[in-house]
């Protein structure tokens, strides 16, 4: 098993700007860089292979050196593409084939025992993909590095965005797989209720020193 983890370096004004627009650039910031170690700590625990896909540079990043400690062992590949659909198709062009599953930083509650269930799934499939409550993902698992080429003309960010997906890897051939909904952490509702769900963490944690008015 192999985890690709799809990230930009926490650097304010770049990362989390919707939450930013209400706690200012640099809190964002913070909180992505939180965010990032939850993720990056998760996807440690399920013992496998480390693989990231990386949108600017660390050494401008909010906990940087944190970062890149957390990272020791890792690949670490720059980011390729025009838009997010044709960077996800280079970085797992990047990572192999074999099982890999893909995340991204926005889901910081994430835990190694999702991760494994979405490759566990590829047993049975040749992809499992991750609904978010918001309409994207928040995981894809495969096989075949290849079968992420027919997803580069879906738009991402979106509330069809899952739905896009799905139905390109189907028209594929693929059998698409389920796994658990899980929520993005986009704005300030969305870090309330993370939070809640995981109080454990360094996002929670940040989120509830940051939060305007204080916990929820």
């Amino acid at each position: 098993m192999k985890v690709l983890l799809v990230a930009k370096a926490p650097v304010a004004g770049q990362v989390k700007t919707r939450l930013g627009a209400v706690v200012g650039a640099d809190t964002a910031a913070a909180l992505a860089a939180a965010a990032l170690l939850d993720t990056i700590e998760a996807c440690l625990m399920t013992g496998a292979e480390g693989h990231l896909s990386l949108a600017g540079d660390l050494r401008d990043a909010v906990q940087g050196d944190a970062l890149k400690a957390a990272l020791t062992g890792w690949t670490i590949s720059p980011q390729r593409g025009d838009g997010l659909a044709e960077r996800l198709v280079s970085a797992h062009a990047d990572a192999g084939p074999g099982v890999v599953v893909q995340i991204g930083m926005d889901t910081p509650h994430v835990t190694a025992v999702a991760l494994r269930g979405v490759a566990a799934g590829l047993a049975r499939h040749d992809a499992v993909l991750a609904p978010a409550e918001d309409g994207g993902w928040w995981a894809l698992g495969r096989l075949d590095p290849d079968v992420v080429r027919h997803v580069a003309q879906v738009e991402m960010s979106t509330a069809d965005t899952f739905t896009g997906t799905r139905r390109a890897l189907e028209h594929a051939g693929c059998r698409v797989g389920p796994a658990p909904v899980m929520t993005d952490v986009d704005t300030v509702a969305d870090a309330d209720r993370v939070a809640l769900l995981a109080p454990h963490t360094r996002f929670a944690r940040a989120w509830r020193e940051a939060r305007p008015g204080g916990a929820p």
